[in-house]
């Protein structure tokens, strides 16, 4: 099996732990590398893996050529939604999951997080992942392909952990786009630990903090 090429920031000790996040369209997986040393947690020996979106045409940027999980066509991100794109990049995802377990790390200690688009993607494979995962992180987001969730969904009875976090101010995916994700998941089985900061379509120093709280409570369980 040939991964999809990442970051990977192994702890000193042997991992027992593994959190795969994933960028937003035209960054890289070295978006969120700073964000380690905040995330990473003395107690838990975490293994951060930040993918590499492929490189794929972008219609709304006229066509360029850049690292995106999937095509967007409209700027109502509902209309048009690219699902071969989005179904791929799960699979990809998938990959890395995989790899993961095969190394020892049982599913309920691997973590997938994502920002804006990547966001969307690890809400796509997490809700739907056949086994049960440690969480799912959904920053700065919206959930792809919702009319399929009621019939594809496989956690809701199992209680499967999700934060959401949104900019107040997002003029990207603006933030009653989040909201309405949010009541989809729930209204689907799910709890969702919400959060909202006075930003636009990036994230804060206390988001981070908020969110590192999160991963050390979802590790301890």
């Amino acid at each position: 099996m040939s991964l999809l090429p990442a970051l990977v920031i192994d702890p000193e000790e042997q991992a027992s732990a593994s959190i795969i996040w994933l960028h937003g369209l035209g960054a890289d997986g070295h978006d969120f590398e700073p964000l380690v040393p905040q995330l990473a947690h003395k107690r838990h020996s975490i293994r951060f893996i930040f993918p590499h979106a492929p490189q794929r045409a972008v219609t709304i940027n006229n066509g360029m050529v850049m690292p995106a999980w999937y095509d967007i066509t409209k700027t109502d991100l509902s209309q048009g939604e690219d699902a071969p794109g989005i179904q791929a990049s799960e699979q990809l995802i998938i990959e890395w999951i995989e790899h993961e377990i095969d190394a020892g790390i049982t599913p309920e200690r691997i973590i997938l997080a994502g920002f804006s688009q990547g966001g969307a993607v690890v809400l796509q494979t997490g809700l739907r992942y056949p086994k049960k995962l440690g969480g799912i992180i959904a920053l700065s987001t919206y959930l792809p392909l919702a009319d399929s969730l009621e019939h594809e969904n496989s956690h809701a009875d199992n209680n499967l952990p999700i934060f959401m976090a949104h900019g107040q101010y997002d003029q990207v995916i603006p933030i009653n786009g989040g909201e309405r994700s949010a009541t989809k998941i729930k209204a689907t089985g799910y709890r969702v630990d919400w959060h909202d900061y006075p930003m636009e379509h990036s994230v804060s120093n206390q988001e981070i903090d908020d969110i590192a709280r999160w991963i050390a409570l979802q590790l301890e369980e």
